[in-house]
Order: structure tokens, then sequence, then C-alpha cells
């Protein structure tokens, strides 16, 4: 992993806690401190073109203001890395429209922006998860939301139950990643018996993940929408928590994924209970 933004106090301190998690942290990204060396030991380079030549590495986090993430993962996407995670928040959608448009098939797989990354539980993280509440197991979680994935999580290994992979999507209104991709992957991963998905109100993407479940999915789902109580044309947290037009209510999502065969509570207070409901049959 290379971090673009390493020499910022949050990105020398995420940096620093996905190496010690056990990612191997590889280089760091600053456009003009090429060849100096960050304070979490690894080599700054200029670009990340110089950084993958120099150290091979296939993923990028980003950790840049606003006004330069999508620059920053755009030249991610140009050095080919395999996946490049972004955090931050306030990202403009059209930026992040014509950074998607530039991927070519097959090309970087983007997580985010607005995301807490992603981690695969005792192996490496990938963004700003805290890593001591997960524990490695065989429940994959996806969501919307980093607060609930980490609430989700920490009732999960509470009750015993471990993660294979958790996935925070990001809460903006365009993103590199969606529910149905990660449930894609989830179906072909043997070490994910059931899965977790954490959405919320605003656009169509729980709706498009319920009709991949019917189809694709025989895995069992627990799932919770946020906003349940959101008034129509009014933004609840995230750019992308908004209802529009009638479309993209709690309500909504949530008889789709019933309709599909999902496990739907009312409160994410429910989830691990209902997990471990699950998984006992």
């Amino acid at each position: 992993m290379l971090v673009q933004g390493i020499t910022g106090r949050e990105g020398a301190f995420h940096a620093g806690a996905c190496r010690d998690y056990g990612t191997t942290l590889v280089a760091g990204v600053t456009p003009g401190k090429g060849g100096a060396t960050a304070a979490a030991g690894v080599p700054i380079f200029d670009t990340v073109a110089e950084a993958v030549a120099a150290t091979g590495a296939n993923t990028s986090f980003v950790v840049v203001p606003p006004a330069f993430a999508a620059d920053a993962l755009s030249e991610s996407v140009d050095a080919g890395l395999e996946l490049a995670v972004s955090i931050t928040e306030g990202v403009p959608t059209r930026d992040m429209v014509r950074v998607m448009r530039a991927v070519p098939p097959g090309g970087t797989r983007i997580l985010g922006p607005n995301c807490p990354g992603v981690i695969s539980p005792g192996k490496a993280k990938v963004g700003i998860m805290p890593g001591f509440i997960h524990r490695e197991g065989h429940v994959g979680v996806v969501s919307r939301s980093g607060t609930l994935t980490y609430e989700a999580v920490h009732q999960l290994s509470q009750r015993g139950i471990g993660q294979s992979t958790c996935v925070g999507i990001g809460g903006d209104p365009v993103i590199g990643t969606y529910f149905v991709d990660v449930l894609e992957l989830f179906a072909a991963d043997d070490e994910t018996e059931a899965v977790i998905l954490i959405g919320e109100i605003g656009g169509g993407a729980e709706e498009e993940a319920a009709e991949f479940i019917r189809r694709e999915l025989k895995k069992p789902v627990v799932s919770f929408i946020a906003g349940q109580t959101a008034p129509p044309g009014r933004r609840m947290g995230h750019a992308g928590a908004i209802v529009m037009g009638g479309k993209g209510t709690a309500a909504d999502k949530m008889e789709a994924l019933r309709s599909a065969g999902c496990t739907v509570v009312e409160s994410p207070a429910d989830l691990g209970a209902a997990m471990e409901s699950q998984l006992r049959g």
C-alpha cells in the first residue's frame, strides 16, 4: 500500500495504523516532497507512477483534501493500481463523475470517497476502521455508513461472530463501488458464509442489491436501512442520503430487501442478534 497525503497529520496517523494492523506499507506520495522519508519510515515520491515503479505498490490509500481527492484518484487509475481507497468527505460530485468515466474496463477499483475503507480481520486494512473491534470469521459486512459498520461489527464480535471482510462503500451520490459490486465478491468468496448489508435513504443502490440477492446470492443476508424517519427533500447526514420525488425512501428499500429474502431489522441494535439467529439456522 502507498498513501497519498502521507505527510499530512491524518495521512501519517492512518498510514501507521494500517501498517501496525498488518498492511504492507511501502511508500507515500506527496507532490514536491519526493526523496524525503515519511514519519512512518517509508520513502516519499512526487507521483504515484514513481512510487509504483520503485516499490511495486498495488493499492493506494487517498488521504487528501476534497479539492484534490479526485485528481489523486485519477493518478492512481493512470498508474494502474488494483485498488484506490478514499476516505475524503466533500469531494465534488462532478469531480467524481469525471474520475469514474476515465476508469477503463477492468481498471482500478475505487472505494469511496467518504468511506471508512476495507478490512479483512487478522490480515490487513486500508482505511480508518478500528481494527481492535474486529475478529476473524465468516460474516461479510457492506455498508454506506462508517459508524454503523463499526456498530454491526462490535455486536458481531461481542457475540463471538467473526468477519471475513468488511467494506464501507461511502455515502456520497457518486462512488466507485456499489453494493452489488461487493455482493458479487461475497458470493464468490468461500470464507464468507453470510452478509450484513447496511443501507440508507437516497438513490437506488439498495433496490439493485435486493434484485441481485434475489437472483444470485445464496447466503443469508441481514439488513438495516438508516433514515426511516427522514422527511422527503432533506439531506440527512451523507450527501447521497436524500429522498427526492418520492423515491429512495427507507420503506421502499426495506420492502425490496424483504421481498428478496433478507432479514430486515428495524433498529441497528438488532443486527448482531439477527445474524446470530441466521447462523444458528
